[in-house]
């Protein structure tokens, strides 16, 4: 009995060591963790820069090899990203896991959902929420372009998705690069309410993506605005309540009145 029991505890020893080395890779701040989260980061701009490119390279002869590549990294991060975590429940209920759920589906089913591919791009969106991009920026002057650089990161994922649907359900047949430019030229056009009026797109289904277009463009355009414009404000938790933007200079939590301890720029 005691000698069947050794595998089991073994195997447990195994997986108890390699959450414990993920997530010191996933959310450490040794000189190992930080090259390790870098080189995610990196990855997962690869990713999104083929993810961009996707329209143009689906008739491509190796596009099948690329996608089930880039598939292979997708899904070998989320499951990092659970075994990494305290909660895997939790985790997998933020919106960003299902974003990346959804793109792992496009990756491993291409033919099937090919007219979905173009959604891929809201890993972007994702990658912009998740903490460790910000952890190493610190509390000071990089950290509070936070809102702002996720107000542009939101506007830039529309443009590439609208793009990307407009390619593929109005100018895919056989236009090719020529059509994504297009398709590119037509969003930018609508999202920025210029409406030359030299590319339109044909029939209701046209006019309602361009009215879609127009009201969501100009409403992240007003977020973005916002958050330039907007007085700046520090990210830093109240111990009492837990409220997250404060004045830079402020003493007590606005929301409890707990005083506050934020650290200086040069802290």
């Amino acid at each position: 009995m005691a000698s069947e029991a050794k595998p089991e505890v073994a195997n447990d020893s195994f997986l108890t060591r390699l959450r414990d080395r993920l997530r010191r890779l996933y959310h450490g701040h040794a000189p190992e963790a930080v090259r390790f989260q870098a080189m995610a980061a990196l990855i997962d701009l690869i990713t999104i820069a083929f993810f961009i490119a996707t329209p143009l390279l689906q008739d491509s002869a190796s596009f099948l090899w690329l996608d089930y590549a880039v598939a292979i990294l997708v899904a070998a991060d989320l499951l990092a990203r659970l075994l990494a975590s305290t909660d895997m429940l939790r985790l997998m209920r933020q919106p960003t896991s299902w974003v990346d759920v959804f793109v792992l589906l496009t990756l491993l089913f291409p033919t099937a959902l090919a007219n979905l591919s173009f959604l891929r791009i809201l890993r972007l969106w994702s990658l912009s929420r998740r903490g460790v991009l910000w952890r190493h920026l610190g509390a000071g002057r990089f950290l509070a372009w936070r809102e702002t650089t996720q107000a542009v990161v939101n506007l830039l994922t529309f443009l590439f998705v609208v793009t990307g649907f407009v390619y593929t359900f109005f100018f895919r047949e056989g236009s090719g690069l020529a059509g994504y430019v297009d398709a590119l030229y037509f969003t930018v056009a609508t999202v920025t309410t210029t409406g030359f009026g030299d590319i339109v797109l044909p029939g209701i289904a046209g006019k309602l993506t361009a009215i879609v277009t127009m009201i969501t463009g100009i409403s992240l355009f007003v977020r973005l605005a916002q958050a330039v414009v907007r007085p700046g404000k520090v990210l830093f938790p109240c111990p009492q309540c837990g409220l997250q933007r404060h004045e830079p200079d402020a003493v007590h939590c606005k929301a409890c009145g707990h005083v506050l301890n934020i650290p200086d720029e040069g802290d």
